[in-house]
């Protein structure tokens, strides 16, 4: 049955790949993007203008052609008739200005001898005074003043009207000299129907252009984006270590030049990690060389220390009571210079990769057990370990992590010492908790820090500085981890993780290191 835990991680990933997936087309979709909006309005502007150019020309030449035709027929028609004339001949003579090859409706208006108003309409009812805007009746019928710049006391007006979702061209005149004043209708639906199709000419052409802008730019894009998605895979290379990785170069532009910048950086960082690594190793064998050469003296100078302890302890005094303290120091002296040989001989197999693990099914309460009894510990620490679990480690190591762990913890924090032993999932966890005043903040992230002291006036302690950084690379080889805290109740806290099965860490062979060291408890001297 799947754990909540699981559905959320499983919820959470996915969201990481759609970011990861939206983060590695985000360039392309931006380049899509400004090349579609540039495009567009290019060519909005474009065809805005050319609908608004050709429109304007398009109804100007109407306009244009349908007054000047009906300005010629109201002086050569409506000029020819009397300055009275009557209904029937108003009808007859707007009938034919209607005949004009511009096909507009006709309306004039007269008075006749009595004074009344007379109308004549080409086409019956279909075009009345009430068509006529009455701003433009007013201006036709509007009597200027007659001077050398205006030769005429009446002038032609029109205005473009829409009705019924037709546009229409209405114009008004009156006869110059006297006579009936008369208004056009035309229809300009024809020019309508033609500046439509040029509108949809227009955006399909827009269309095709923003179609033709995003394949110009997903061609772009690829064009651009190839050689940086080379340069990604090249620096994820190079970050995984294959320091000789190196860009192919062809061209002179800028992207060639950041592919020459790539390789004379990484030639760079190859040389740099290359010099660093071979004065690591000289550094490393230089230790291990020295941890060897002292183990001879030492050894020698380790029996002569172990006799003259034993005459220390003789009931005989054969020792000078005024050289006993330096005779002391010295045995106290050489066996910590012991220590830090063997525990230098260990750092050493740890850093050239030489170390290995022996496996042994154990039960942990007993382990831990024995690594308490073996140091005399029992009447300090608590134990909280059922009986049964069992994982597959290395015995040794293990007993080297934990006689570190409880040995601090009774050094730096006090007893009593709490151990405790958990499982979780395929892990077990270790907790060791002391009851002092806890880590220090700053001091917490060095912990495990090789010969780390946290107090700057006590240089010289009695433990070599490198329990804990021991504790924890036996715990690294083992696939676990080891972490420190304070608990909110007081003390500090470290806790072991380790998988119940190490074996499929081993890379399928079960060679035997050398022997070890314990280090026990000396791996966080001076940190609190």
């Amino acid at each position: 049955m799947t754990k909540p835990q699981d559905k959320l991680r499983g919820s959470a990933a996915a969201r990481r790949a759609i970011l990861a997936g939206l983060r590695f087309t985000s360039l392309r979709l931006r380049l899509v993007l400004v090349f579609g909006l540039v495009a567009l309005t290019a060519a909005v502007a474009a065809s805005g203008i050319a609908y608004w150019l050709n429109r304007e020309a398009v109804l100007t030449r109407a306009q244009d052609a349908a007054l000047n035709d009906f300005q010629q027929e109201m002086q050569n028609r409506a000029g020819a008739l009397p300055m009275h004339p009557t209904q029937a001949e108003l009808q007859h003579t707007a009938g034919q200005m209607a005949t004009s090859s511009q096909h507009f409706s006709v309306l004039l208006i007269a008075t006749d001898e009595n004074g009344g108003t007379v109308v004549g309409n080409s086409d019956l009812d279909t075009f009345t005074l009430q068509d006529v805007p009455a701003a433009l009746r007013a201006a036709v019928n509007k009597e200027q003043r007659v001077t050398s710049s205006n030769k005429s006391a009446y002038h032609m007006y029109w205005q473009r009207i829409v009705d019924h979702d037709t546009p229409y061209l209405v114009g008004g005149a009156r006869v110059i000299g006297g006579g009936p004043t008369g208004y056009m209708l035309k229809s300009l639906e024809p020019e309508a129907k033609d500046l439509n199709s040029l509108a949809w000419s227009l955006g399909i052409a827009t269309g095709l252009a923003l179609i033709g802008a995003a394949l110009l730019a997903q061609a772009a894009a690829t064009t651009v984006l190839k050689p940086v998605h080379r340069l990604g895979a090249a620096a994820k290379r190079l970050g995984e270590g294959k320091l000789d990785t190196r860009l192919r170069v062809s061209g002179t532009d800028e992207l060639a030049e950041l592919s020459r910048t790539f390789n004379r950086t990484a030639e760079s960082l190859e040389k740099r990690v290359a010099d660093m690594s071979a004065r690591d190793e000289a550094s490393r064998r230089f230790v291990a060389d020295m941890s060897h050469e002292l183990r001879t003296p030492l050894t020698a100078i380790t029996a002569v220390t172990e006799v003259l302890e034993e005459e220390l302890d003789a009931e005989t005094g054969s020792v000078d009571p005024m050289i006993e303290p330096a005779v002391r120091l010295v045995v106290s002296e050489t066996r910590r210079l012991n220590d830090l040989v063997e525990n230098l001989m260990e750092v050493t197999r740890f850093d050239a990769g030489t170390a290995r693990l022996v496996l042994d099914e154990v039960d942990l309460a007993d382990n831990i057990t024995a690594c308490i009894d073996a140091r005399a510990w029992l009447d300090a620490v608590d134990l909280d370990a059922e009986r049964g679990i069992v994982a597959r480690v290395d015995p040794r190591r293990l007993d080297v992590i934990l006689a570190n762990l409880i040995g601090n913890a009774l050094k730096h924090g006090g007893s009593p010492v709490r151990v405790a032993v958990r499982t979780d999932d395929d892990d077990v966890v270790i907790e060791v908790r002391d009851h002092g005043p806890g880590i220090p903040e700053d001091v917490l992230p060095h912990v495990f820090d090789r010969f780390y002291k946290a107090s700057a006036s006590r240089p010289r302690s009695e433990g070599s500085g490198l329990g804990l950084s021991i504790a924890l690379e036996n715990a690294h080889i083992h696939g676990g981890e080891i972490t420190a805290a304070n608990s909110p109740e007081g003390g500090a806290v470290f806790t072991l993780r380790l998988p119940r099965d190490a074996s499929t860490l081993m890379d399928g062979d079960d060679e035997t290191e050398d022997s070890g060291t314990d280090s026990s408890g000396d791996g966080q001297e001076g940190a609190r």
